[in-house]
Formats: C-alpha cells, sequence, structure tokens
C-alpha cells in the first residue's frame, strides 16, 4: 500500500474529501516523516504538533481540507513571527495574509522550513540553522531562497510548500531540487505578516511535485480558480540572449529538447535591455530587502549577507532612479513581446547544483559563483512583476536535475501550469515521477 505521504497532495485531498484517508492520520505521518528524513537536509527549521493538531481540528470544508503544508520562515503564523532566516522573530505573531488563505481552504500548516539568510542569496548555504541540503545529492546545494521548501517537498516529507520569490527564490530552487516552483504576480494575494512587504519585487510562490498539485495550491493561495485550457497552441518566444548564453551544456540540451518534445510552436524573439536587468534590480533589490533588517541583527549575519546589505543601503538614489528607468523600459519590452507570443522560455539555472563546501558553477566560460548567473537566469519576472515557473525536464550526468523556466503575462498563471502539464506529459512524467534514494 502506498504511503500516504508519497500521494500527491492532491490525492491527498481527494482520499480525505471521501472519507478515504484519515487526515489526523496524514498528519501524524508527516510529522513522522520530518522527523525521520528532516536531519541530513535542514529543509525544516521548527514543526509545532499542537498548533497543527488544534488547526486541524478548526479546519473548514475546503479544497485543501486536512492537506498538511509548509511554509517559508517569511511568512507568520499566529503563533510564531517569522525570522526570515535568523535566530530572531523579527514578525508579529499574526494570521499573515498567506496563513489565511490557506486557512480558509482547509489546509494545516505543519511546519516552517529553511531559507537563505535573510532571503538574500541563491544558494541556500546561509543559515543559522545550517546549510540546507539537496535530496538528490546531501553534498550539493539546494538553491535558494526558499530553499528548505524545495528540498522538503523533493524528498518526499510534504506534498506542497510555500515559498516566496524575490529575485527567483522559488524557481531557482525548483530547478535544483527537481520540483515544480512557481512565482505568482506581484500582489496577487494579501502580504501582510510577509517579509516581502516592503519589496516591489517579492511574491509568494508555490512548491510542489507537479504542475496539478500546484495548481491545486496556488488556487487556494489567489482564492480564485485556475482552470486548465489546451497548450497545444500556445507561441513559446525563446530568448537566445543573454539567457541560453553561456549554459552548461547539458542543461541546455534537456531545455532544447523539452521544448522540442512538447510540441510548442517556437520563436527566437529579442529582449533589448535584457543584459541590463541583473543590474538594476540588485540596485533596487538590495536597497528594498534592507530596508526592514534591525540593526541588532547585523553583527550576526554571514559576511556575504552583511556586505550585500550594506551595498543596498549606500546606494545613491541616482541610481535607484537609473534602475527604476531600466525597470520600465524593461516592462514595456515585455509586454511587446508578449504580443507575439505566449510564453517566455530559457534554462531556469545555468549549470546543476554546486557543492555546499565550495558552491561554485561551472560554466563553459569559467568557475563562477553562483548569485549573478542565478539572478541573471531568474530576475526579469520580479522587476517586471510577471508570473513564472520551473518545471523539471531532466537530470544532468552529475546526477542532479535540471529545470525549464516560462514566464507568462500578467496574472496568467494558469497558462504557465498548462505548458508546464504538457511538458510533463511529452516526457511521459519521467521527471516528476522520479524520486531522490533517500525517499525510496
Amino acid at each position: 500500500m502506498t504511503h500516504p505521504q508519497d500521494l500527491p497532495l492532491r490525492e491527498q485531498a481527494l482520499l480525505i474529501a471521501r472519507g478515504e484517508l484519515d487526515p489526523g492520520e496524514l498528519l501524524d505521518a508527516t510529522l513522522a516523516r520530518i522527523e525521520e528524513r528532516n536531519g541530513p537536509l535542514h529543509a525544516v527549521v521548527a514543526t509545532f504538533p499542537q498548533e497543527s493538531r488544534a488547526m486541524l481540528a478548526a479546519a473548514p470544508a475546503g479544497p485543501l481540507h486536512g492537506v498538511p503544508l509548509t511554509l517559508k520562515d517569511m511568512f507568520s503564523l499566529p503563533w510564531r513571527g517569522y525570522h526570515n532566516g535568523t535566530r530572531h522573530e523579527l514578525g508579529a505573531r499574526s494570521a499573515s495574509g498567506v496563513y489565511r488563505r490557506l486557512r480558509d481552504a482547509g489546509a494545516v500548516i505543519v511546519g516552517v522550513d529553511n531559507q537563505h539568510e535573510l532571503g538574500m542569496g541563491t544558494t541556500g548555504v546561509a543559515s543559522p540553522h545550517g546549510a540546507a541540503r539537496n535530496p538528490w545529492n546531501i553534498e550539493h546545494c539546494t538553491g535558494g531562497s526558499s530553499s528548505g521548501s524545495a528540498a522538503a517537498v523533493a524528498a518526499r516529507m510534504i506534498a506542497g510548500a510555500v515559498g516566496s520569490d524575490s529575485g527567483g527564490s522559488t524557481r531557482l530552487p525548483g530547478g535544483w531540487c527537481g520540483v515544480v516552483g512557481l512565482k505568482v504576480t506581484y500582489g496577487a494575494l494579501p502580504y501582510d505578516g510577509y517579509t516581502g512587504s516592503n519589496s516591489s519585487f517579492s511574491g509568494p510562490g508555490a512548491l510542489a511535485r507537479d504542475a496539478a498539485d500546484a495548481r491545486l495550491l496556488l488556487e487556494a493561495l489567489l482564492a480564485r480558480p485556475l482552470p486548465a485550457g489546451d497548450a497545444g497552441s500556445l507561441r513559446v518566444g525563446v530568448v537566445r540572449r543573454p539567457y541560453w548564453e553561456d549554459i552548461d551544456g547539458g542543461v541546455e540540451a534537456a531545455c532544447r529538447d523539452a521544448l522540442a518534445e512538447a510540441g510548442f510552436r517556437q520563436a527566437d524573439v529579442e529582449l533589448p535591455f535584457a543584459e541590463l536587468a541583473a543590474p538594476a534590480g540588485a540596485v533596487r533589490l538590495g536597497a528594498e530587502l534592507g530596508a526592514a533588517v534591525p540593526g541588532f541583527v547585523m553583527g550576526e549575519l554571514d559576511p556575504v549577507t552583511r556586505g550585500l546589505l550594506l551595498y543596498g543601503a549606500l546606494q545613491p538614489a541616482q541610481r535607484l532612479v537609473r534602475a527604476d528607468r531600466v525597470r520600465a523600459r524593461l516592462r514595456r519590452v515585455v509586454a511587446d513581446a508578449f504580443a507575439t507570443c505566449d510564453l517566455l522560455a530559457w534554462p531556469t539555472n545555468s549549470a546543476p547544483a554546486p557543492p555546499v563546501e565550495a558552491p561554485l558553477l561551472e560554466l563553459p566560460s569559467g568557475p563562477a559563483l553562483p548569485d549573478a548567473p542565478n539572478v541573471r537566469q531568474s530576475i526579469l519576472a520580479n522587476i517586471t512583476g510577471i508570473p513564472g515557473v520551473s518545471v523539471p525536464v531532466g537530470f544532468h550526468s552529475s546526477g542532479l536535475p535540471i529545470g525549464l523556466q516560462l514566464l507568462a503575462p500578467w496574472g496568467e498563471e494558469s497558462r504557465l501550469l498548462d505548458a508546464a502539464g504538457r511538458i510533463e506529459l511529452a516526457s511521459s512524467e519521467r521527471w516528476i515521477a522520479a524520486a531522490p534514494a533517500l525517499a525510496g
């Protein structure tokens, strides 16, 4: 008999609704699975059985009734304020907007996930709880900053998790951990009780095993239906420059093959000024994310995180204005691109996940620290506010997962999921069905 924790999120919800799966037993099994597998991964930093059981007892008969989920440490709960990847409770204990949406759908919050410190990194290495580790090879990074959320889903500790994405933070770890990671349209749900509330880039996101599970979770978060459509007629714009340049050969081939196998109509698309998205985003993002960090935390931070905060604080007003001008131009460029295609596509990550102890990407141009190549691939969706998704499309010769990134126009999360589902079917679901050895 299949262990309840190995069932997809949608099957858990369906069996509970039919009375064929006891939600109390599922909750106990989830807590036991986290206890069993979390040790080497550092994916979940806190569980609270008493509060979870109380939440289950009061859960309404919604679409996620009784389904256990975890949250990134950027969202407050009534019994725990967000820590944002630090040792301190930085946010007030409250029913954050994300918590309310999940509670009203009947979900049960069972834990808080590890994250890169202050959300200011793309590896998951910097954390007071220890570096989050990749379930496919625990010597390697998960990606960040929603590092623990992606690892928990990949390791089958949880069927779905809620992360956030200020510069790629759901898509990047989704790609490295072999799960679906989706960023919602900016401002699509309430931001209270969320550290991203002071950011004009950040948006919550869903991490799940496949597109169908992500759709169910997103419908709860967005509080609206996401009806499935026909992805067969979608036109995909392939943006070669700069997003397919200096990419690991295995990653490039897997992403190229996935688009071809899915049968999308493809056309090369140019995005003028796209190479300026990363520097403009770094200027504005650093200033925004650092604004809410209290001074007493500074002395405890990883040196790289502290340096990024200081860099953001020292930005002159003229540079911020120039970054905003670039942002406005890129929004127009992207809107023009979507007049001729339905989606934009390129690899989620430029190379597979690097080792935790030596986090360097092996690129055609040579070894590189991960943050700049990662942010280059991801930040356009944040700087323009549009939704984006990473979908698993294969495994590298190293045995680590590969993700393909798709972007859609404002508010078109359903289109992303339609396309992700088509990619999954074209591969006979072999990438989403695969599980790491520790989940075997």
